[in-house]
């Protein structure tokens, strides 16, 4: 039987299971970053209450997944 730290979900530093998602774009390397092109997307899932954050690289334009990762 599991116990409960292995069901429990939720924030990885407060428990909070509320969160916010962002996103943010960053250039690479060579002459993307030369020219300021942005060619990297990342979403950020931050918690509301203490504030830790996760960037899980955008793949799949619309994928509100990351978020179920985030809370275990």
């Amino acid at each position: 039987m599991p116990s409960e730290s292995d069901t429990a979900r939720g924030c990885e530093k407060c428990g909070n299971t509320e969160t916010e998602v962002g996103t943010i774009s960053t250039t690479g390397g060579g002459l993307s970053k030369m020219f300021d092109i942005q060619t990297n997307s990342f979403k950020v899932v931050s918690c509301t209450n203490c504030g830790y954050s996760e960037l899980y690289r955008d793949t799949t334009p619309g994928s509100s997944d990351i978020v179920d990762v985030f809370l275990g």
